[in-house]
């Protein structure tokens, strides 16, 4: 893949994730439903240097310095990641007509790590079993992903690629 390829696919993660951090916003402050801290996910990994992996909840941790920035940081280079693997499934074919369906499943399978990896180690349990709600968080989750997809798709769109 040339370099206007690679561009394109983080740009459509980014944008993808930007999309997303919308929502995040729009739920937290217009509908007052809490979001994700992306401190919390900082916080996990810097733990992982102290040898601490798994949390019962991450919120008993103590803070550690950075952690914002570095959740923050992980979040969008996740959402690159996931972009750059939705192209490996899909093919640059998808890049220069984008669909919604394909993205959308690319969504659904973001929920993986979520609610089988980073839940878990956060003490919240798999896919959300241990907080006070688990199928609202579920839902939840769902619906951010999803949004996600369809700012994979919507960034798409608008970066249209022409080889």
């Amino acid at each position: 893949m040339d370099v206007g390829v690679w561009l394109q696919v983080i740009l459509v993660g980014i944008v993808a994730t930007v999309v997303m951090d919308i929502w995040s916003w729009l739920q937290r402050n217009v509908l007052r439903i809490p979001s994700l801290d992306y401190g919390l996910i900082g916080r996990w990994v810097l733990s992982m240097f102290r040898g601490k992996w798994v949390h019962r909840p991450i919120m008993v941790t103590p803070a550690i310095k950075g952690e914002t920035w570095l959740g923050w940081f992980l979040h969008y280079l996740i959402g690159v990641v996931f972009s750059v693997a939705h192209l490996l499934v899909f093919g640059i074919a998808w890049l220069a007509d984008p669909t919604l369906l394909p993205a959308l499943l690319t969504a659904l399978a973001t929920l993986v790590l979520p609610f089988f990896v980073i839940q878990p180690c956060l003490g919240f349990g798999m896919a959300a079993s241990k907080t006070p709600a688990p199928w609202k968080a579920r839902w939840l989750s769902l619906l951010t992903h999803s949004v996600y997809g369809v700012g994979l798709f919507i960034a798409a769109q608008c970066l249209r690629y022409s080889p």
